[in-house]
């Protein structure tokens, strides 16, 4: 731990050295602290345009492709944000940042410029973590419970750890480099994305995981037509594994050894994706969208245009065989959303619903709809109080269910969200998930409540609205969320099979944001109560046969943040 007073005196001189030159990003990079859901509650308020989604992200700003401006510079705005964990491992829409105990830093900054068509971003991304050592997977598990565990994290690239001395990374974070014409924009790109409309899960997009290489055809604004507005995005890149593998521990058990055990391919993996949102004219507010994901070893693909362009292929098994082409094995996913906004109510519901496998024909999805299926859904409601423009009471709500239907489970396959039997990374990038955060077989419910003020001072691209902000002062957000998680409710299920067992986390957070002229500030406070910490039932007192009270598991996550930028 010594590196980081260092470290910390380091970021803060960078930090206040570039701070005249900075400016606002030209895409709103996926989980920009303060403004990215202010933008989106702006929109229920009635100051942001209605006719974006929401659903495919980051966001395009106006400004990154201004009229009558074929040369631009500028630089991006400086984020440092620091990091304390203080039992055991929590990391949620974070990106680049790992979960792991401890200190842990990450900051960012970048430089933009427009020549023509032609836009750049650089925006790279440092982490270091302490990567402290806590208490993994429990030791006094029976030996069956260990086969299991590995049984399943054989299908996955999840290390419990990231090593075992302090981690640091520096990538290409939210850089790109693009031709616009247009609405239309095509790249490359290392940014993360979220696709669909939920704001805490999600089912195959989010920023739980670093961003990762990838090609892009996309749209930067809705497109209009006879038939409402268009968006969409097409995109073809390259995951790659953490690097750590499983540790074995000593047993004689011999469900450790062989396939568990055996190393996953050392190749990384080709992924296609595509997602698009449709707002029918009839029906102002309303989106309609699906996203589909496909990954396959780089040594399976071949020369023909389905193995790059899987997205393309039939819905179904019929006719291919067991796997989605009959000759390559790749992991599907897909999802249907809609998402429903009410400015005039300052209000919108929205759901996704998702398989993780084929229905092989559509007589099949009829009948079994809930196979392999996963869904998110949720409501946000925005009061108006006082007479302060501007100034609203948020009430957020989001349901997250990845657990198996057990009904299904008991008379047909279905193994948990996001692991492969042949793709045995799962789907992940660098050991971490790229859909939802909670993660294979998991629950969450969330309820957010915050106090918003400074809201309409912008819209998107940087420019004012009305003049001052909303008497004059800066975005401002205090709230309260709670949320209950459950963990892997599958592996529960299978294989601990004990009802006082469940591995559920309560948590409370405070979060507070305030803009000081081009300062944000942000600070959130996660405290954290599990019950069962993986999933081991342990009675902390005996007075009864059966139900007694278990030992629970406490964990305090401070994070304290600072960015600036330039108007």
């Amino acid at each position: 731990m010594n590196f980081t007073p260092r470290l910390l005196k380091t970021s803060i001189f960078i930090l206040l050295a570039f701070l005249p030159a900075l400016a606002f990003s030209q895409t709103l990079p996926v989980g920009t602290v303060g403004y990215e859901q202010a933008f989106r509650m702006g929109q229920l308020a009635g100051l942001q345009d209605s006719a974006v989604s929401f659903c495919i992200r980051p966001i395009y700003q106006d400004s990154a492709f201004p009229k009558g401006k074929p040369f631009l510079f500028k630089i991006l705005p400086i984020t440092l944000l620091t990091q304390y964990t203080t039992d055991h491992p929590y990391s949620m829409n974070d990106g680049a940042m790992i979960p792991s105990k401890g200190f842990q830093m990450y900051t960012s900054a970048g430089v933009y410029a427009k020549i023509g068509p032609l836009t750049i971003q650089l925006q790279p991304e440092y982490v270091r973590a302490a990567n402290l050592p806590f208490e993994a997977f429990p030791k006094e598990h029976p030996d069956y419970v260990w086969t299991e565990y590995y049984k399943l994290h054989s299908r996955i690239d999840l290390p419990e750890r990231f090593g075992d001395v302090p981690y640091s990374r520096f990538s290409l974070g939210q850089s790109s480099v693009r031709l616009n014409a247009g609405p239309v924009s095509v790249g490359i790109s290392n940014e993360n994305l979220w696709w669909g409309p939920g704001f805490r899960n999600t089912l195959l997009m989010t920023n739980t995981a670093p961003g990762f290489k990838h090609l892009s055809v996309n749209t930067t604004r809705p497109i209009k037509t006879f038939l409402g507005s268009f968006e969409g995005q097409l995109v073809a890149g390259r995951l790659d594994a953490s690097g750590y593998e499983i540790t074995v521990p000593d047993s004689t058990n011999p469900g450790f050894v062989d396939y568990y055990t055996t190393p996953k391919r050392d190749d990384w993996r080709y992924f296609n994706g595509v997602v698009a949102t449709w707002q029918p004219k009839w029906v102002p507010g309303l989106f309609i969208g699906a996203s589909r994901a496909f990954e396959v070893y780089r040594v399976d693909l071949s020369t023909r245009l389905t193995n790059y362009l899987p997205v393309i292929l039939p819905l179904s098994k019929v006719g291919t065989g067991n796997d989605s082409t009959g000759e390559t094995d790749y992991n599907q996913l897909a999802s249907l959303f809609m998402r429903w906004i009410w400015p005039k109510a300052h209000a919108e519901i929205y759901f996704e619903y998702g398989r993780d496998d084929h229905a092989w024909n559509f007589r099949d999805f009829f009948l079994e709809p809930e196979h392999s299926s996963a869904w998110v859904a949720g409501f946000r409601k925005m009061i108006p109080v006082g007479a302060a423009k501007g100034q609203f009471i948020d009430v957020a709500m989001e349901l997250s269910h990845l657990e198996n239907p057990q009904t299904s489970a008991l008379f047909r396959s279905s193994g948990p969200w996001y692991l492969h039997s042949g793709i045995r990374q799962g789907y992940t990038q660098q050991g971490q998930l790229l859909g939802a955060g909670i993660g294979p077989g998991s629950n969450m419910q969330t309820l957010e409540v915050s106090w918003v003020r400074g809201l309409g001072a912008e819209r998107l691209g940087g420019e004012r609205l009305g003049g001052e902000r909303s008497g004059g002062e800066g975005l401002k957000v205090i709230g309260l969320r709670l949320e209950r998680y459950v963990h892997d409710n599958d592996f529960h299920y299978i294989v601990i099979r004990d009802i006082r067992a469940h591995w559920v986390d309560f948590m409370a957070t405070v979060t507070a944001q305030f803009e000081i002229h081009r300062f944000l500030i942000f600070t959130q406070l996660s405290f954290i109560n599990s019950y069962n910490y993986q999933h081991l039932y342990v009675p902390r007192i005996v007075i009864d046969p059966w139900w007694n009270p278990g030992v629970n598991t406490f964990n305090f996550q401070p994070q304290v943040g600072v960015s600036y930028r330039f108007n």
